[in-house]
């Protein structure tokens, strides 16, 4: 398979991820939870949060099906860990429970939502391997918690940071603090540059690294620097990248600016 191949069957898969059924783009809601039970719309039963975890009350006729079992009535659903999700399902819809920045919140997701039924596919630079850049890690000698902000105002994520991505890049040395990947030892970095605002989205982009070799060589594919939720939807609570992390030059590789935000074809 060619480099282009590859990159397009990467690009194939998470679109269909964030399209799909149950994906970020069916999303109705961002609701956020407290003591006072509250209904919503797009979501049956009254929902509660407090020290017990988030419950919901079911009225006569309502129901839920949760880990493949029918709830009626009140149903607690424990206290959720930070950005941990649990779900339950409710005719089409998925209704996703969670825990982000210290908040509890709900999120339905409908397959017929406008912004999914509408999305065609999101706008992105040609794959060019001189975009593909050797680096190297250099781990801090324990995890550092480091505090971003979000896409949420007033939302704060804290994550565990177990070093630095080192690289060259027009004839000048960067680094990026790098969070935990998606596979052992991987490594995900947050960033922005100079195409931020211009031709990809303004807030943030990330960029998933393999993890490193025995002598902590990586290599940084930014033709794969992909959108967040947030460049589709205000109801996601993506994290923003640190302040070290703003490149002073123009990446022009990766996934630009979504349709649905006015970017161009």
């Amino acid at each position: 398979m060619s480099f282009a191949e590859e990159w397009e069957t990467w690009h194939r898969q998470k679109e269909e991820v964030l399209s799909g059924p149950h994906g970020f783009l069916a999303i109705t809601g961002l609701h956020w939870l407290n003591p006072d039970p509250s209904r919503f719309e797009d979501a049956p039963g009254a929902w509660s949060a407090g020290t017990d975890g988030v419950v919901v009350e079911l009225d006569e006729g309502e129901e839920l099906t949760v880990d493949g079992q029918v709830v009626r009535g009140r149903h607690g659903f424990g206290v959720i860990a930070e950005r941990d999700s649990v779900h339950a399902d409710w005719g089409d819809a998925r209704l996703e429970i969670a825990r982000r920045g210290g908040n509890d919140i709900l999120r339905p997701r409908h397959p017929d939502s406008a912004l999914r039924t509408a999305f065609k596919y999101t706008p992105a630079y040609d794959p060019d391997p001189r975009w593909v850049i050797e680096g190297r890690f250099l781990p801090y000698e324990e995890p550092r918690p480091v505090t971003v902000g979000a896409a949420v105002e007033g939302l704060e994520h804290v994550y565990d940071s177990p070093g630095q991505v080192e690289f060259e890049l027009e004839g000048t040395r960067h680094r990026l603090t790098a969070f935990n990947g998606r596979g052992p030892g991987a490594l995900m970095v947050l960033f922005t540059d100079r195409t931020s605002g211009v031709t990809t989205y303004a807030a943030n982009r990330s960029l998933q690294i393999a993890a490193p070799d025995t002598d902590g060589r990586v290599s940084l594919d930014f033709n794969r620097a992909g959108n967040l939720p947030c460049a589709y939807t205000d109801l996601a609570t993506c994290p923003l990248p640190p302040t070290e992390n703003r490149l002073p030059v123009a990446v022009e590789a990766g996934e630009r600016i979504p349709l649905e935000r006015g970017g161009q074809p």
